[in-house]
Formats: C-alpha cells, sequence, structure tokens
C-alpha cells in the first residue's frame, strides 16, 4: 500500500509520462532557477529529482526575481524518441524543451510570443496533425476559465492559424485551467480542474473531433475528505495497463503537495478517478491504494548537503537565474563559498536578491541547520540561513567595523510585482567575539518558526521571536542560503557554509 501525500512537498501542476518501465514528471516553479524540475520513478510513489528542463530563462527579466511569472505549469510528453516539454511563461510565450536524453541538456525555443496563454499541452494526432491545448491567465488575459486549442508543425517550432476556443466554463465554475489533452479509443480527452486551487474538482470533456462539440462531465470532487481542491494534474498508465493520475493539494504555507489516484473508466469510456464510494460517477480522492508497482526502488528526495561535489546538488534552486560568479564549490572543497551580493538599484532586501540559494522543503517540522563561516572585507557584509515567503524571516553573521554580530531580520511583501516591494526590520543584533557560527531554524507544526544560533554547536540561543510561515508568490515558503553586503558596498569578502542538514 502507499499513502497520499506521496511527496509532501511544492512540486505544482505535476504532469506525468512514461516510457518503458520509467515514469517522469514536471512540475512549475516559477521564478526559482534552474526550472522546470524533472523527477523520476519506477513505481509511480518513490520519486527522485533528476533533472531541470530549463537552466536559465533567456530574457533580461530574470537576472533578478521575477516573483510571479518564469515557469508555470508545463506538460510533459514522449514522441518519437524524444520528450517534449512545453512550458507556459505567463508574460512570453509558450517554450518547448526537447531533448533526446532525459538526464541531458535541453534546447529551447519559443512556440509563440503570447501573453497570458498558460497550461499548455500538446498532442500528436493520427493523421499526422499536432495541436496544443491551453488556457488563460486572468491577471494577463483578461479571463481565466476558457480552454482553447491550437494547430501546431509536428516540430513544435510554430502556430497554424488562429486558435479556437473549445470549451467556455462560465457556466460551471469561474476558473477553468490546466488542460491535458489524450486520445484514447477514438475519443479525444481533456482533463482539467476546474472551481480554483482551494474548493475546486477534476473535470473532464470529451469529443469524437478534437475541435468539439465537446460534452462535459466531473470526474474527481473532495467529497467527505480532506483533501482540498483535487487540483491540476496528468493521466499516466502503468506498464500493467492500468491508470493513474498524478495532483496536486494546496497546503498553503508550505505549497502543493503531490498526490497520486487510482483512474478507471466506465463502460461509457468516461473516467474516473479515486475511488466512486457513493456510487454517483465522481471519485473522491483516496489516502491509501495497493501500490501501481510492486518492489520499485525507493527513490527519495535529498534534503541535505555536505557540499562536497563540485556542482551544486539538484535540490537548490536560486531566486533568478543562476549567475556562477556568486558562489564557487571549489575554492574551498567541502565548503559552499557565496560572495556577498550588491543590489544596485535599491535596498539590499532578501525578496529582491537574485542570489538567494533556495530548497524546497520536505516536510511540516523539521529542523534545518548550518555552520557558516563569514571573512568579512567591507561593512555590512553578511551570510543567512532563513525562510522565503510573503512574510519571512532570516539569521546570520554580519560584519562592521572589523567585528562581527548576530543579526536576525524579518520581511513582508507590500507589493507583488516583477522584482516586487518588499519592506523589513532588523529584530535582534548581538556582537559576538568570533566569525564562525552555527544556525538553525526549527519548523513547528503549528506553521511558526523560530531562529537560533550557537558559538559551540551545542548550546543554541533561540532569538525571542515567533515568525509565522507564509507561502511566497504561487509557491510555498522555500529554505535558503544568502550572502550579501547589506550596506550595497563593493566587497571582496566571502562567506563559506560548512553543510546544510535537515531533520
Amino acid at each position: 500500500m502507499y499513502t497520499n501525500p506521496i511527496i509532501y512537498a511544492d512540486y505544482s501542476d505535476p504532469d506525468p509520462v512514461r516510457v518503458g518501465d520509467d515514469f517522469y514528471m514536471v512540475a512549475s516553479s516559477f521564478t526559482y532557477l534552474p526550472g522546470v524540475p524533472i523527477l523520476h520513478s519506477k513505481d509511480l510513489v518513490h520519486w527522485e529529482l533528476i533533472n531541470y528542463a530549463v537552466k536559465s530563462l533567456p530574457f533580461d527579466k530574470y537576472k533578478v526575481p521575477s516573483h510571479g511569472s518564469g515557469t508555470w505549469a508545463p506538460s510533459i510528453r514522449y514522441h518519437n524518441g524524444e520528450f517534449f516539454i512545453f512550458i507556459p511563461l505567463v508574460d512570453e510565450g509558450i517554450m518547448v524543451a526537447r531533448s533526446k536524453d532525459i538526464r541531458g541538456e535541453f534546447k529551447l525555443n519559443m512556440l509563440t510570443h503570447t501573453k497570458g496563454w498558460i497550461d499548455p499541452c500538446p498532442l500528436w494526432d493520427d493523421d499526422g496533425r499536432t495541436y496544443m491545448v491551453f488556457a488563460f491567465a486572468g491577471s494577463r488575459a483578461g479571463i481565466k476559465n476558457r480552454l482553447a486549442l491550437i494547430e501546431i508543425d509536428a516540430e513544435c517550432t510554430k502556430t497554424i492559424g488562429d486558435y479556437s476556443v473549445i470549451f467556455r466554463g462560465e457556466l460551471i465554475a469561474d476558473t477553468c485551467e490546466g488542460p491535458k489533452a489524450y486520445k484514447r479509443n477514438g475519443y479525444y480527452y481533456i482533463l482539467f480542474p476546474a472551481g480554483g486551487v482551494k474548493s475546486g474538482w477534476q473535470a473532464c470533456i470529451r469529443a469524437k473531433d478534437i475541435h468539439g462539440p465537446y460534452e462535459y462531465k466531473p470526474v474527481m470532487h473532495q467529497g467527505p475528505t480532506s483533501i482540498t481542491g483535487p487540483h491540476q494534474g496528468g493521466w499516466v498508465s502503468a506498464p500493467d495497463g492500468s491508470d493513474w493520475f498524478l495532483h496536486f493539494q494546496d497546503v498553503y504555507e508550505l505549497g502543493r503537495i503531490i498526490h497520486l489516484q487510482p483512474m478507471r473508466f466506465t463502460e461509457e469510456d468516461w473516467p474516473v478517478i479515486g475511488f466512486d464510494k457513493d456510487g454517483d460517477g465522481i471519485g473522491e480522492p483516496v489516502y491509501e491504494w495497493p501500490e501501481p508497482v510492486k518492489d520499485g526502488p525507493h527513490y527519495s528526495l535529498k534534503v541535505s548537503d555536505g557540499f562536497d561535489s563540485d556542482k551544486l546538488s539538484l535540490q537548490w534552486q536560486w531566486q533568478a537565474n543562476p549567475d556562477e560568479s556568486n558562489y564557487s564549490l571549489t575554492e574551498r572543497k567541502g565548503y559552499l563559498r557565496m560572495y556577498p551580493w550588491k543590489n544596485d538599484k535599491r535596498d539590499n532586501l532578501l525578496w529582491y536578491a537574485p542570489n538567494a540559494l533556495t530548497e524546497i522543503p520536505q516536510s511540516d517540522s523539521f529542523i534545518a541547520g548550518s555552520y557558516l563561516e563569514l571573512n568579512g572585507k567591507k561593512d555590512g557584509d553578511f551570510a543567512a540561513i532563513g525562510m522565503i515567503g510573503h512574510r519571512y524571516g532570516y539569521i546570520g553573521l554580519y560584519y562592521e567595523k572589523g567585528e562581527y554580530s548576530i543579526r536576525v531580520y524579518s520581511g513582508h511583501v507590500t507589493a507583488i510585482t516583477y522584482e516586487g516591494e518588499a519592506e523589513e526590520e532588523l529584530l535582534y543584533s548581538e556582537r559576538i567575539d568570533t566569525d564562525k557560527v552555527y544556525l538553525r531554524i526549527d519548523l513547528r507544526k503549528d506553521k511558526n518558526y523560530f531562529l537560533s544560533y550557537s558559538l559551540d554547536g551545542v548550546t543554541y540561543k533561540t532569538i525571542n521571536h515567533i515568525f509565522t510561515l507564509e507561502a511566497a508568490t504561487w509557491t510555498g515558503a522555500k529554505l535558503m542560503l544568502w550572502c550579501a553586503n547589506k550596506e550595497n558596498n563593493d566587497s571582496v569578502g566571502y562567506a563559506d557554509f560548512d553543510y546544510f542538514r535537515v531533520n
């Protein structure tokens, strides 16, 4: 048996594909880069992170954090021996990443230059024609309850003709999004979530002609379960022919966690996702179920890092396009060296920092810690660990006038725009007689966390402030490491992190 959620981590908008005995899944990542994580499994239950489809985005905008922009909900398909990942950039258009090697480099091209087109999914039809279904972002397109279809070339480099709206969702919900297209037994199926992230359901439309007209039916809802939403995801078949559906549940502060549901087709060829306990033809999410594949490898997602490699572990993402000048893993073997970033345009706040190195939390409570040595050269040199969200907090070591101090900051976002607007407050400052410190974050199940430090790694002093966990823009809160000059001075200083451990 397996138990939901199968992944307690913010891999939002999952979409799976199977190639032979291997399952692959992609997810959205927004402003965090490298983007569009690719996960691998042998049994749909246990997953490992193996790659990213997008190493960086080819737009100057993403040199700095673009909260709410970036890589939205992708889809993955395997066609003619090649992986295709369709990626919506809500402000720039639809990007296609393609590679014959799922663990290798992906070639990127812009299929469209359209603002507000989201959630694209391709379908190569039996007659040789290729199509893409997609939805619209209300914040950019002004509508968010219609699904559209457009023909594209087989190589996914250009569109052919205009799009047509194939489903108008005004009569069923104010939000219809995330369409995934499939063909089975002569029917074109489009599975999509309706009704919004917090209280919506999974729906299906089908037709004998890809252009419609389409019939509509709900296929999974929350029912009496505590699994809210059950939101955006995708269908995949196991080697034995059984059908499965991956989707997310929004747990707010920690983002969108992943559930796996059994799926079947009725005698009338309608899908039912989950378990239809009351016999109304609409499934409900399951808490546990027999595993799709027996005795598969029990992969897991990495959460701790000893920085022993000369390359960053895949668990890490920057808050903007990666810049190798911001860090080194070779200057001091076994340490992550970070250099103090200077913000030339505004105050040096964490929310604005492209060099904030982030990690997705993997549980609802943990203790995370690091050992830090700061080599300060200019007043304002600073290095820290903390949590990023619309309200955030961090603790670190600060250099000024030849002396070091522990400093703790809190921040909150005041406006969500490309770079965002935020304010910060210095909560705590205490001079210490060393440039070395142990730092720790203690997240409790009540969604509050505490920051503490130690000079010996044994006895910790907890700062007398309760930090309340809060999500970021379209993502859950994230753990982070950061180095900056808080006074925006040029500095040749640096910070060395020995490890980052999560228990």
